[in-house]
């Protein structure tokens, strides 16, 4: 039979969700499943239709990283290259595009897989998910993955499970800002749906100008962020939905976007 797609794509009211599909490989960020999921991102991306795109993964596992017969000694320099250029291609992508992106994680998420996560707007586990790098007891230091968890966690914290290998409890990423909300296995689906379906509410050309801003100015200082946030917020009035948000508000209505 055919082979199954790497990733799954399906949309519904403005919701795009791509499934990692591999689970008897634990859903690895092999190359082509990192060319699958590239496709998934930046399909018809533009789309007034798109508003949020939900990661979520098959199996018990929802990503366990880099695949390492990838990474053996048998293939050669260009090919290792290859893998990481891509997989962070992938990782800035998810922040460079125009709607928000929330992963969806009910498993294990390690080393590239902790990335993913980390990488993502808005991030809900259920109960039972874990998260870690462990690439320092297999000899390959998670340092790609240390780009992302060190934006998304505290330095000391990054560093432990950096060092260690050792995995964080769901409720543990949580109380350290890895993901947004912790909920039973059984309602995370409903709780993913009810962030989606309120982000859909907005207006995606201002939702678009904020996640966009939003990521400029973190890594600047203080002075020069609300240098960059005062002209964001006057270019947001010029928007066709940032003046009809406000008359909206003023007419006691609700806004009509335009996207």
């Amino acid at each position: 039979p055919p082979a199954e797609p790497l990733t799954e794509r399906r949309q519904a009211g403005g919701v795009r969700t791509i499934v990692l599909n591999n689970p008897r490989r634990r859903n690895a960020l092999s190359l082509p499943m990192l060319q699958s999921l590239r496709r998934d991102l930046l399909h018809d991306v533009k789309s007034r239709e798109l508003r949020v795109i939900v990661i979520a993964a098959e199996g018990p596992v929802f990503c366990s990283g880099h695949d390492l017969k990838e990474l053996s000694s048998e293939d050669d320099v260009k090919h290792h290259s290859q893998v990481f250029e891509l997989c962070a291609e992938v990782m800035t992508l998810i922040q460079k595009l125009p709607v928000p992106v929330i992963a969806k994680v009910n498993g294990l998420a390690t080393a590239a897989g902790c990335q993913l996560v980390a990488s993502c707007d808005i991030a809900v586990a259920s109960e039972k998910s874990q998260f870690a790098t462990p690439g320092v007891n297999i000899g390959l230091f998670c340092s790609t993955p240390a780009v992302a968890l060190g934006r998304s966690l505290p330095r000391k914290v990054a560093l432990e499970m950096l060092f260690t290998g050792e995995p964080l409890s769901a409720h543990e990423a949580l109380m350290h800002g890895l993901v947004s909300k912790v909920v039973p296995e059984d309602k995370l689906e409903e709780e993913t749906m009810k962030i989606s379906q309120k982000i859909c509410e907005s207006s995606k050309s201002v939702l678009a100008l904020g996640k966009a801003t939003f990521y400029r100015q973190i890594t600047q200082d203080l002075d020069t962020a609300y240098k960059i946030t005062t002209k964001v917020m006057v270019d947001n009035l010029t928007l066709r939905d940032g003046q009809e948000g406000i008359e909206a508000f003023v007419q006691k209505r609700k806004p009509v976007w335009s996207h």
